[in-house]
């Protein structure tokens, strides 16, 4: 499923409707379906994913740049070392998500893409290691791998960095480029 606005058939109608400098369209122009081969960079999708759960995106976006410092600008391997104090920090934090799940998970799965990359080299390379796979069978690897990552969660985050199909309509301009710039083992999906 791609992401929709109420309003709109899709996300691609919804942010073309949009001013070139609205967070949505921004978003949609330059990074949905982008791949992304940095774990920094993975890890700050799935955080953002993460924190979307039961939100709409528009608050994810308009949180993007706390969320950015509050979390060391997504950067694995601070993330991974923070303590209790940081914990509650991040609980206090009112320009951030307060969800205790959440705030748990950022830190578990940082610690989870570290664990990947020592053994796998990057968090991508083992992302690529268990491509393809049907939806239902990557559901259950990041269920049993990370916190906090339901069916929509893992959808969204593979769509979004390039793993999946669909990010954009096919009559999106944005669409045959998303095309072009996916890896060769990436071709056919």
């Amino acid at each position: 499923m791609v992401r929709k606005h109420e309003d709109m058939a899709s996300y691609c109608s919804y942010a073309r409707a949009l001013p070139l400098d609205n967070p949505h369209r921004i978003h949609h122009d330059k990074e949905h379906g982008v791949p992304r081969t940095s774990d920094d960079e993975l890890f700050e999708q799935l955080l953002l994913e993460i924190n979307q759960a039961g939100l709409s995106w528009d608050i994810i976006l308009k949180k993007r740049e706390t969320l950015k410092a509050a979390y060391s600008d997504f950067s694995v391997k601070v993330v991974a070392a923070y303590s209790e104090e940081d914990r509650t920090r991040l609980l206090a934090n009112p320009g951030i998500i307060r969800n205790k799940l959440k705030v748990n998970a950022a830190i578990y799965n940082a610690n989870v893409i570290l664990e990947l990359s020592k053994e796998h080299g990057s968090f991508y390379n083992w992302l690529v290691l268990h491509h393809p796979k049907e939806k239902t069978d990557w559901i259950k690897l990041f269920k049993k791998t990370f916190k906090f990552t339901g069916g929509e969660i893992v959808n969204e985050f593979l769509m979004s960095t390039g793993f999946f199909p669909g990010a954009h309509d096919e009559d999106c301009s944005r669409y045959t480029e998303i095309i072009e710039m996916k890896p060769m083992w990436n071709q056919n999906t």
